[in-house]
């Protein structure tokens, strides 16, 4: 059997709709039918050619995060049965097929069950950004309740998430936002940090006595891991980047005597390790979205399958929310 998937032949080159035959599901997989695959800058980088971490070999079928319903499940597989509403991030990388498909074979360890208020829209942008926000923030720095915890880059994908999640676990949390985004980040419950106008130290005083932040969330890379080994708290300060590829001093983190982990989200889908920790996290974040304490920040621009290259151009373009494609 046939699938429609929209495919790209080359580094920068456009979308182009083709077909390639749909394989047997094997032992532990799902047949999924996409209803909307969300675009991150991950994506756009790949297709770029310009993510060599994320190892995706053109020409290829594109997009890591889908949301759709359950066609067949494979041998061994009792999680789910056709019917079921998922989401997941599931291909796009490491040679796997990615969502930018009619169907997909996915990993039942990947996927879990979409949260029951979201609309497919919102579910298809949640899982790379949701995953490395709870990989950062719950699996490393082990945020918990009346820490001060701060999100470089809070009305971002990863960020915004990471505001609702330190959130939800009971964190006092500050976001380094543009004074013309500060209102999104409000409305997650964080309070602003203009970085623009105030430096790190001043930030630091005003906001927590000189003291630091128990936890400094960095998703932004470059400079801005240096100013979170500078904000946050001695001895017992934890600062997580996950875009933590570049050279830095250890020194100001030392002199505080705090810890550094860095996120490498793709690792599970590149190795074929810990693909279960995925679909772990996204069931806990589902309940969180069931309970109003998770929701993604949506771009009120809307895209099909038959302007993908808009809609990716939208996210290049530092667009405000997350762009999500509708599978035509």
């Amino acid at each position: 059997m046939q699938t429609r998937v929209w495919q790209v032949d080359a580094a920068g080159g456009p979308f182009r709709q083709t077909e390639i035959r749909r394989s047997a599901l094997q032992p532990g997989e799902v047949l999924v039918r996409i209803a909307a695959s969300g675009v991150n800058p991950l994506d756009t980088k790949i297709r770029a050619g310009k993510a060599e971490h994320a190892r995706q070999p053109l020409p290829a079928v594109l997009g890591l995060d889908m949301a759709g319903t359950v066609e067949e499940v494979g041998a061994g597989v009792t999680d789910f049965r056709p019917g079921d509403e998922v989401f997941g991030m599931v291909g796009g990388v490491g040679g796997r097929q990615g969502t930018l498909a009619e169907f997909v074979a996915a990993d039942a360890r990947l996927l879990a069950h979409k949260p029951k208020t979201l609309s497919m829209r919102e579910a298809a942008v949640l899982p790379l950004s949701t995953i490395t926000a709870w990989e950062g923030l719950v699996d490393r720095a082990q945020v918990h309740e009346a820490q001060k915890v701060l999100i470089h880059a809070g009305a971002g994908g990863v960020g915004h998430v990471c505001v609702q999640i330190a959130r939800a676990f009971g964190a006092d949390v500050y976001a380094t936002v543009s004074s013309s985004k500060k209102h999104l980040v409000e409305q997650y419950g964080a309070t602003p940090v203009d970085y623009h106008a105030l430096t790190v130290g001043e930030y630091v005083q005003k906001f927590t006595g000189g003291e630091g932040f128990d936890v400094v969330y960095d998703t932004v890379g470059g400079s801005t891991i240096d100013a979170s080994f500078n904000a946050v708290r001695r001895y017992t300060g934890h600062v997580v980047s996950c875009l933590g590829w570049s050279t830095h001093s250890l020194a100001p983190l030392s002199f505080r005597g705090a810890t550094y982990s860095g996120v490498f989200t793709l690792y599970p889908l590149l190795s074929g390790v810990g693909l279960e920790r995925h679909g772990e996290i996204l069931r806990q974040a589902a309940a969180l979205a069931d309970e109003g304490k998770l929701k993604p920040l949506l771009n009120s621009q809307r895209f099909t399958t038959s302007d993908l290259d808009a809609a990716y151009a939208a996210v290049e373009s530092g667009s405000t929310g997350k762009v999500v494609v509708d599978v035509e």
